[in-house]
Parts: C-alpha cells; sequence; structure tokens
C-alpha cells in the first residue's frame, strides 16, 4: 500500500530483456529511512514493483509483460526522471490517499497550462474506469495523490498541481501525447461492489436499517 506522496525523484535508466521477463534499472538518491532491500516493494511511476537488485546508485525492479501491456513504463526513454514511493508503514503517515500501485489505465495529456501559480493538466481517459473520477475525489497520476479539480466532459478530467509538486516529480516532463499512468481511487470500486444488488436481494430500506446504515423510523 502507497500513499502517492513520492518520496523520490529517480531516473528511468532502461529496459532490458533477457531469461523470459524485463528488468527495469533505476537511478535514485538515498533514502533517508534506510537503504532499499531486496524483495521490498516500491512503486515506480504509480507501478508496484518489486527490488530485484540494490546497488549504491539504485536498484533494478522486475516487470511483468503484463505491467508493460497495460501501463506507460515502456514510454520511458533512458534518462527519463521517475517518482518513486517505497510502500507505506503501518505507522506512516497517510499524507495523501490510499494508492495500492495497481494501473488500472492509462490516460492521455490533452493539455497543460498554467493556473495561477499552480499547473493545471487536462487528461482523456477512456473505458469504464472513468466513472470512477469524480470532481473533488482522488486520482494517482504517474503515482502522485492529486484532487480532480474539473469533469468538464464525459471521460475528460483535470487536476491542478502546486509548484512543489511540479518541482519534485516527473509531472513537469509530461508533454501533450503522453500517457500517464492513472489508479483510480480504491475506496470508489469498494463502494460500488457492495453497493450492487446480489441475485435475489435488492438494496431495500429494510436492509439498510439491519445494517445500521437508517434509522427505525423515516422523515
Amino acid at each position: 500500500m502507497f500513499t502517492g506522496l513520492v518520496g523520490r525523484r529517480g531516473t528511468w535508466l532502461g529496459l532490458s530483456r533477457g531469461g523470459g521477463g524485463a528488468v527495469a534499472r533505476l537511478g535514485c538518491p538515498p533514502w533517508p529511512d534506510g537503504p532499499l532491500e531486496p524483495g521490498e516493494s516500491v512503486a515506480v511511476q504509480g507501478c508496484c514493483l518489486t527490488v530485484a537488485a540494490v546497488r549504491p546508485d539504485g536498484f533494478d525492479a522486475d516487470v511483468l509483460d503484463e505491467t508493460l501491456r497495460a501501463t506507460a513504463l515502456g514510454d520511458l526513454a533512458p534518462g527519463a526522471a521517475a517518482n518513486l514511493e517505497r510502500a507505506l508503514r503501518v505507522s506512516g503517515r497517510l499524507g495523501g490517499h490510499l494508492v495500492q500501485g495497481h494501473v488500472d489505465a492509462t490516460a492521455r495529456l490533452e493539455a497543460v497550462d498554467r493556473a495561477g501559480r499552480d499547473w493545471r493538466l487536462r487528461l482523456r481517459l477512456g473505458g469504464p474506469e472513468a466513472r470512477y473520477v469524480v470532481y473533488k475525489g482522488s486520482v494517482a497520476l504517474d503515482g502522485v495523490s492529486l484532487t480532480v479539480s474539473a469533469v468538464p466532459a464525459p471521460g475528460v478530467f483535470e487536476v491542478n498541481v502546486i509548484p512543489t509538486t511540479w518541482r519534485e516529480t516527473s509531472l513537469s516532463e509530461r508533454r501533450p501525447g503522453d500517457r500517464l499512468n492513472v489508479e483510480t481511487d480504491v475506496v470508489a470500486r469498494y463502494v460500488e461492489s457492495l453497493l450492487a444488488a446480489p441475485a435475489g436481494r435488492p438494496v431495500t430500506m429494510e436492509l439498510l436499517r439491519k445494517a445500521g446504515f437508517a434509522g427505525a423510523e423515516e422523515n
């Protein structure tokens, strides 16, 4: 589990293939809470990857073909910035929102504009994932926790990025036409699943009362 608060702005050094798989090579500065360890999880551009090897200047991570198919990791060129976040400790602060590191889809960046001191990004997200992106809801873009500032049209949404986030993450390198990794709010997906009426048991006021979601009397 992650929070969408980028811990380090690393460098994507490249992707190599061999032995029937792929390995991502990343450079990153030292972590203040201790060095990485083989086997731990790190979110790379919002994708949860497992550290396969640790180097003094970075680390290697195994990458599934499915991950390359479903995300924009394969679009990164050597030398590109990469957002990195270590997994959340149980005792840590949840400063962003609950992020699993499981990319739902990629969104196409349509525009980047200034909005006062901030930057405004407009993205197009097709497919069923778009219904989970709502005004003032949470979304992770390339692993960065952001708040949806507008939904001007179906499948289109905007986020505002403050100067610190713009400076400290890879979002500042994105240009119109680029694909960004998107993870929608896991809470919204769970709520949708729970509200889906199972066969033969529709959601009724009586059911809601028994579950404690409605009072004994209705106004």
